[in-house]
């Protein structure tokens, strides 16, 4: 199981160029998702209101058109019905009989009602004349007969029901229009079935639907491009960013075997021109020393001293070598001391004056930023011996709660403004690349007046003091 477990996490790890095709597509994808989402609803919320709006609109077309009607069929037997009495049948018979000669279109007629529920004009269902529908419903359960009588009884009024279509046979929505006549308690309407405004409304709604269909395909179209735009340039750059670290490996490798060489070069020289020659006067010493001891000269005993005095000289230089390569004082009594060391070296191989200043902190710097510091220091001196032409030299060491600076500061002739700017010698491209390794920063001001150079390393850098630790006074090795 745990073996699956490390499979399936070694094939889920994204590499540098998939983690960085998620950065850039992730966000992307959201965004979009969400514009699409509020451009939907913003569409719909609008489309819904304008869909409502028309809605109304065209039915109270419908109504008004049914106000209509029954204003000119009132008009029509109203000299009838205002000159007759409540009783007056024979009046009634004339109207009831006007009524159901108005049959307009394929499905309009009108009806009448009397408030007891019996119908009495229904042109087009004629089976329905003259029978009672009190509590008549239509098929969804909504009642017809008595609401119709109760909009008469209060004189006027539109009722929706479903009814079927005379020329389909078919149930469909219908919107009546009631005039009550309260002489002689009569409910006469008509209606019309407004299918085609529902077939209006819902055509409306699925344009929008489609519309709203439409603009998801294009967003997720756009979406799509812009995925394969950053798929392509990322790919290109990583291609790019591939060949350049490749070319950047490729020099940092020759430039590794160049100083390789270079100090291989040096300790060769030294070896060659130092302890060798003094070695071979060391032996040349021995062998007269030999032949006076066999010959009993009393010059051996000078000649022996010599060896020994040239012997200690190469012992020395054998230290001083080994010290350059790798001093030991920086691992046993730490960055400040090793400093101190390196400066009295160079101020008595150079006669450069040199000081070192150097402010105690508690927290001890690690030993990544132990030899950087001082490897940055012996380039620098290096350079001040050989470059600048400077009597004077100034080493600053201190601690701050962004971590801790060395300065460098030489009164000699500066740097070339170029090497400065950018072209810069092995040597200034070292330090910078030590400061880069720890992610500190290293800075040079040149001028006629002098070089400083000042590296800082973070306070990551920077060991927590020990328990126990000494007073300020009693630690200087940083």
């Amino acid at each position: 199981m745990g073996a699956i477990l490390r499979n399936l996490r070694q094939t889920l790890r994204l590499s540098y160029g998939q983690k960085l095709f998620l950065l850039a597509s992730v966000p992307l994808i959201l965004a979009c998702a969400a514009i699409a989402l509020l451009v939907a609803f913003q569409s719909r919320m609008l489309a819904e209101r304008e869909i409502r709006q028309l809605e109304n609109e065209l039915l109270e077309a419908k109504k008004q058109e049914l106000r209509n009607y029954v204003t000119q069929a009132r008009n029509g037997f109203y000299f009838i019905y205002g000159a007759a009495a409540p009783d007056d049948e024979a009046a009634k018979t004339q109207v009831a009989q006007i009524l159901a000669a108005m049959i307009y279109g394929e499905d309009g007629s009108f009806f009448v009602y009397d408030y007891d529920g019996t119908n009495l004009v229904s042109p087009r269902q004629t089976d329905m004349i003259g029978r009672n529908w009190s509590g008549l419903t239509d098929s969804a359960g909504t009642p017809v007969v008595d609401p119709i009588i109760e909009i008469a009884r209060q004189g006027s009024g539109y009722l929706s029901f479903l009814w079927p279509k005379p020329s389909t046979g078919e149930e469909a929505e219908m919107i009546a229009f009631v005039l009550g006549f309260q002489d002689w308690q009569w409910a006469v309407g008509t209606g019309v079935w407004i299918d085609d405004v529902l077939a209006t409304v819902s055509a409306s709604r699925a344009e929008v639907k489609a519309r709203i269909r439409r603009t998801f395909l294009y967003i997720g179209g756009i979406t799509l491009g812009a995925l394969l735009v950053v798929f392509f340039s990322g790919l290109a750059m990583n291609l790019r960013e591939r060949r350049l670290a490749d070319a950047k490996l490729k020099e940092l490798t020759q430039r590794v075997f160049d100083a390789q060489e270079d100090e291989r070069r040096r300790v060769a020289r030294e070896l060659h021109d130092g302890i060798s020659q003094i070695l071979v006067g060391v032996k040349y010493a021995l062998d007269i020393t030999r032949r006076r001891l066999a010959q009993n000269d009393p010059r051996a005993t000078d000649t022996l001293e010599r060896g020994h005095e040239a012997l200690t000289g190469a012992i020395q230089e054998v230290r001083r070598i080994s010290r350059d390569l790798r001093p030991g004082v920086l691992d046993d009594l730490g960055l400040g001391p090793a400093l101190k060391a390196l400066l009295d070296d160079f101020e008595a191989r150079t006669g450069i004056v040199s000081r070192l200043e150097t402010v105690v902190f508690r927290n001890r710097v690690d030993q990544e930023g132990r030899i950087a510091l001082y490897r940055i220091a012996q380039e620098a001196l290096t350079n001040i011996e050989r470059h600048s032409g400077a009597t004077e030299v100034t080493l600053d060491l201190r601690g701050h709660r962004r971590g801790a600076t060395l300065r460098i500061e030489d009164n000699g002739r500066g740097i070339d403004p170029d090497k400065v700017r950018g072209q810069r010698g092995i040597g200034l491209r070292n330090m910078q690349e030590r400061m880069d390794q720890l992610g500190g920063s290293l800075r040079i001001l040149s001028s006629k007046s002098g070089t400083v150079i000042e590296a800082q390393i973070p306070l990551s850098h920077l060991l927590p003091p020990e328990d126990g630790a000494p007073t300020p006074k009693a630690k200087a090795s940083a």
